[in-house]
C-alpha cells in the first residue's frame, strides 16, 4: 500500500512523473516526510521507465525555516524541453546552520535517453526556491535566505550548465515597496509556462506596487543578458526620463533597471490577469481585472506601448459583474495611518458601517489583526493593501458585523521588528501592546471609537488577541479562532521564531497567554476547528487555554466546530461561528455602560458564568 503524492505528464505526453509515500508511515512527523519514492513511467504502457528517488522516513530534520530533508526535492519537468526533469538538492543535510559555499545544487536528466544521467546546471549560495524556464539559453532561478530575508534572482543559461550566470536583481522579501514583481509566463501547447519576451528579448515582469497611498500594481519590462556571454543588457531605447503618451517614465538607473510601461491608476486597484501577445512589436495587449470601492472586479482590455512614442487606445471593459452584495453599498473604507509611541508609521484599513454618520457619535469597533516579523523597521512601516479595493465580505471575515453597527480596524499592522542583533520576538510584548494602543488612540481621535473596543483574530491572530487581554487594558472583549496559547506546546519555533524552547525559554514563557491567564480580567470567547491538524494549533490549545481561564473564574466561551481543520469550511459551522461571535460582540461590546460603572476598576467586576459549547 502506498500514499499517492502527485503525477505529472511530460510536455511531450510521453512520460508519466509519478511520486508517492511507501511505508513505514509516522505519528512523529507530517505525512511529507514519510519515505518518498519518484519514479518516472510510460504513458503508453503504464510501466516504469526510470527510478529516480528513494527517500527514507525523515524524523529527523534540521530546526529552522530554511531546513530541507536531505535528497532530491522538487522534481518537475523542465518546462522548455519535452521529457526533460529538473530538481535540486541540500548540499549542507538541509540544515542552514552549517556552513558550505554552495546550499544547493540544480540537475537535469533527459528522459528519452535511456544511457543519460544527472547533469548538474547550477549551483546556489542560498536555498534554492524556484524556476522559470524561457529556453535552452535562458532562465531565471530564485534563490533566498530566510535569516536575512534576502532573495536573489540569477539568469543562467542551461546549456553551459554553471558558466555564464549573472546576478539580475537582489532584494528584502519584507520591502513591498521596492519589490521587482516575478517574470511573467505565457501558456504554451504543451500545457508548459514558460517565460515571456518581447521582441526585443526582454522580460515581463508583474508585481502589487507598493507604496505610501497603498499597492498600485505594475507591468515591467526588464532586460536581460546576453546568453552567450552573460555581458551586460542591451542599452534601453529611450533616455531616462522620457515621456510616454501615458505619462508614464522610462528609467534606466541601472544596467537592468528596464522600463515601467503600465501601472494602476490612482484612485482604483487595478492588477495584470493576462497578457496577450501584440499585433506588432511596439505593443501589447493586456487583460486587467480593475475594482474600486464600489464597484467589484471586472474586466477590462488595454494596449500597452513597449517603447516611448506610440499613443495607446482607450481602454474597454470587457465584463459587467454587478455588486454580488449590495446591502454594503454604504460602507465606507479609508486608509489610515498612525503612529506609534516610538515614532513608526503604522496603518490599517479602516471600515464604516452603512448609514454611519459622525454626528451619531462613537459606536462599538473591533480590531481584527496579524502580527508580522521583521527585520528592519522601515520595511515594518509599510503600507500594505490598497484603500481601493472592492468591499468583498467573504463568509469568514470580521467584515460581517459591518451590518450590525459595528466599525472595524481590519489588519492593522502589528509589526514586531528585531534590529542590531536581537531577535523580533525578544520585546514581542511591548511592541504588540504599543501597536495596538497606537491604533485605539487614533480611532478615539476620529471620534469613531469610545471605551467600546474589542479585538480578535484568526491563528497567530487569536494568539495576539489573547495576549491583548492579558497585558493591555484597552479592549473590552477578545475573539480568539484556532489559536495556539501556550508556545511549551510549540517547543521547536513557531511564525518567524527559529530559536527552540531550551534556547530561549524567556521568549517562549512571556509570550504564552496561557501562562498570563490571571490577568485576562475581559470576556474572551474561544473558537476552534475539532479536527485542527495545523502541527502549531492542535486542539488542545483552546480547550487546556479554556480550562485555565474557567478555573481562575474568568469569564470565557469555548466553541468546537465538528470535523473542521485550522480554516472552516462547511457552511452550518461557519454560520455557528458567527452566531457565536455576534452574540458575544452584542453581550459583552456593544452596550454602553451604565455611568456609575463607566469608571470601576475591571477586576473588581463579577466574573460571569463561565460555560462551554461544542456546536451541532
Amino acid at each position: 500500500a502506498c500514499m499517492l503524492s502527485s503525477y505529472k505528464d511530460s510536455p511531450d505526453g510521453k512520460f508519466l512523473l509519478f511520486e508517492y509515500h511507501e511505508r513505514p508511515f509516522s505519528r512523529q512527523v507530517l505525512y511529507n516526510r514519510f519515505p518518498l519514492v519518484v519514479k518516472v513511467l510510460r504513458m503508453a504502457d503504464g510501466e516504469e521507465e526510470r527510478g529516480i528517488e528513494r527517500l527514507p522516513l525523515a524524523e529527523k530534520i534540521p530546526i529552522g525555516r530554511d531546513a530541507r530533508r536531505s535528497g532530491g526535492r522538487g522534481h518537475v519537468w523542465r518546462a522548455d524541453k519535452p521529457s526533460t526533469l529538473y530538481w535540486f538538492e541540500a548540499q549542507d543535510n538541509g540544515d542552514p546552520k552549517v556552513e558550505v559555499p554552495h546550499r544547493d545544487i540544480a540537475y537535469t536528466l533527459d528522459i528519452a535517453d535511456k544511457d543519460s544521467k544527472p547533469v548538474e546546471i547550477l549551483r546556489t549560495e542560498w536555498r534554492l526556491q524556484g524556476t522559470t524556464w524561457c529556453d535552452d539559453e535562458v532562465a531565471l532561478v530564485r534563490e533566498s535566505e530566510w535569516k536575512t530575508r534576502r532573495v536573489r534572482l540569477w539568469q543562467f543559461n542551461p546549456s553551459t550548465r554553471t558558466k555564464h550566470t549573472r546576478p539580475l536583481l537582489e532584494y528584502s522579501m519584507d520591502d513591498m515597496y521596492n519589490h521587482p514583481g516575478s517574470a511573467s509566463t505565457r501558456l504554451t501547447r504543451e500545457n508548459t509556462l514558460l517565460m515571456r519576451r518581447d521582441a526585443k528579448g526582454r522580460a515581463f515582469f508583474s508585481g502589487t506596487g507598493g507604496s505610501e497611498a497603498g499597492d498600485r500594481p505594475f507591468l515591467h519590462l526588464r532586460p536581460l543578458f546576453d546568453p552567450a556571454t552573460a555581458g551586460q543588457p542591451e542599452e534601453e531605447s529611450g533616455a531616462a526620463g522620457a515621456e510616454r503618451s501615458d505619462g508614464l517614465e522610462f528609467t534606466t538607473e541601472t544596467n537592468a533597471a528596464g522600463v515601467r510601461i503600465w501601472r494602476c491608476e490612482e484612485g482604483a486597484y487595478e492588477a495584470t490577469s493576462l497578457i496577450v501577445e501584440g499585433e506588432d512589436s511596439a505593443h501589447v495587449t493586456i487583460l486587467t481585472s480593475r475594482e474600486t470601492k464600489v464597484d467589484p472586479p471586472n474586466m477590462w482590455e488595454r494596449r500597452v506601448a513597449l517603447d516611448p512614442g506610440p499613443d495607446v487606445p482607450a481602454p474597454k471593459q470587457v465584463t459587467f459583474f454587478p455588486h454580488p452584495q449590495p446591502s454594503l453599498l454604504g460602507v465606507r473604507k479609508e486608509l489610515i495611518k498612525y503612529q506609534r509611541d516610538d515614532g513608526m508609521e503604522l496603518s490599517g484599513m479602516l471600515y464604516l458601517p452603512p448609514g454611519y454618520d459622525e454626528a451619531q457619535g462613537p459606536i462599538p469597533t473591533i480590531l481584527w489583526a496579524y502580527p508580522r516579523e521583521y527585520k528592519n523597521a522601515s520595511s515594518a512601516s509599510q503600507v500594505k493593501g490598497s484603500p481601493h479595493r472592492f468591499v468583498r465580505v467573504p463568509p469568514t471575515s470580521p467584515l460581517m458585523f459591518l451590518v450590525r453597527g459595528i466599525a472595524v480596524l481590519d489588519n492593522p499592522a502589528m509589526p514586531i521588528v528585531g534590529e542590531d542583533g536581537q531577535e523580533e520576538n525578544d520585546n514581542f510584548l511591548p511592541q504588540l501592546v504599543a501597536s495596538a494602543e497606537a491604533a485605539v488612540k487614533e480611532l478615539r481621535r476620529r471620534g469613531v471609537c469610545d471605551e467600546r473596543v474589542g479585538v480578535g483574530g484568526h491563528s497567530y491572530g487569536g494568539f495576539m488577541a489573547a495576549n491583548l487581554l492579558a497585558h493591555s487594558d484597552t479592549f473590552r472583549v477578545g475573539v480568539g479562532r484556532s489559536g495556539a496559547y501556550n508556545r511549551l506546546l510549540t517547543p521547536f519555533g513557531f511564525q518567524s521564531e527559529e530559536r527552540t524552547l531550551w534556547e530561549a525559554p524567556d521568549a517562549y514563557l512571556a509570550m504564552s497567554p496561557f501562562m498570563h491567564a490571571d490577568k485576562i480580567q475581559r470576556p474572551l470567547l474561544l473558537i476552534h476547528g475539532e479536527a485542527d491538524n495545523n502541527p502549531g494549533t492542535f486542539p488542545m490549545q483552546s480547550e487546556r487555554f479554556y480550562q485555565a481561564l474557567k478555573g481562575l473564574g474568568k469569564e470565557c466561551r469555548l466553541v468546537l466546530l465538528p470535523l473542521e481543520s485550522h480554516s472552516y469550511a462547511a457552511k452550518e459551522n461557519v454560520l455557528h461561528m458567527l452566531c457565536e461571535i455576534d452574540d458575544w460582540l452584542q453581550t459583552h461590546l456593544v452596550p454602553k455602560p451604565a455611568p456609575e460603572a463607566a469608571g470601576s476598576d475591571a477586576s473588581a467586576r463579577e466574573p460571569a458564568k463561565v460555560e462551554e459549547v461544542e456546536a451541532k
